[in-house]
This record gives structure tokens, C-alpha cells and sequence, in this order.
């Protein structure tokens, strides 16, 4: 069974611009914040795959704007896994108020080690990948 991470914040005085409304830039923010979540959901933090040596870098990111969010705002971040290999691992994501959505997005990450080369998901991060897919 997929599982789908819901994280909720309020939004800050600093993440917005001169118009008053979220900068584009603090939505890859929220996205990681929503895709840490969803991996501890799934019952291990990034934090520690790192430890064991084991990184996903973003490769790809694409955000589509549909409304603006204000400061004082809660916005909810939904995260989820759109694909899921031993290389390569893709997220989605949903930004929503009130059940209106503000953004929609989707990260690429390849899987690398500490050294910066690519390597494969060992079989107990990649199983926990795949309970989340």
C-alpha cells in the first residue's frame, strides 16, 4: 500500500517577497521539507541513509505555479512516490490551502555515495521506497 506524507506549515514573513505573496524559490524548500517527511513516514530519516553513505541528489525539478500563498497562511505539502528504482527515484508533490492548490511539482533524484559517484539503493532503503510507491 503507497503511503502519501501530509505536511502542514504556516507560512513565514521571510518566504515572502515584495508583493507580499510566497517567493518561487521557497516552494523546492517546502518540497524537501514534504519529501523528508515522507521518508521518515516510511521509517527511515535522509539523515539516516547519509549515515550509512548513501545520498539521492536532485537531478531534475519542476514546479507549476496556480496560486499565490500569503504570509500567516497554513499550506499543506502532500508527498508522494511517483516512481521508485534502485538508481534513480522520482517524487511528487501537491501544494495545497484549503483545499486549493497553489503548486504541483516533481523531483528526480539519482542515487550517489559519499564520494559523489553514482550507486545503486541497497535492498533495505529501496524496500522502503517501494512500501511508499
Amino acid at each position: 500500500m503507497a503511503i502519501e506524507s501530509s505536511t502542514t506549515i504556516r507560512v513565514r514573513y521571510a518566504e515572502t517577497d515584495a508583493m507580499g505573496i510566497v517567493h518561487h524559490s521557497v516552494f523546492p524548500v517546502w518540497m524537501e521539507l514534504g519529501r523528508s517527511d515522507l521518508l521518515r513516514m516510511a521509517g527511515q530519516s535522509y539523515g539516516e541513509w547519509e549515515a550509512q553513505g548513501v545520498f539521492i541528489a536532485v537531478a531534475e525539478l519542476w514546479v507549476k505555479y496556480r496560486a499565490p500563498a500569503h504570509f500567516d497562511e497554513q499550506v499543506t505539502i502532500r508527498t508522494w512516490v511517483k516512481e521508485a528504482g534502485r538508481r534513480k527515484v522520482v517524487f511528487g508533490y501537491a501544494v495545497t490551502r484549503d483545499e486549493v492548490r497553489l503548486a504541483e511539482g516533481e523531483t528526480v533524484h539519482l542515487v550517489m555515495g559519499r564520494d559523489g559517484r553514482n550507486r545503486t539503493l541497497p535492498d533495505a532503503m529501496l524496500a522502503l521506497v517501494n512500501k511508499a510507491w
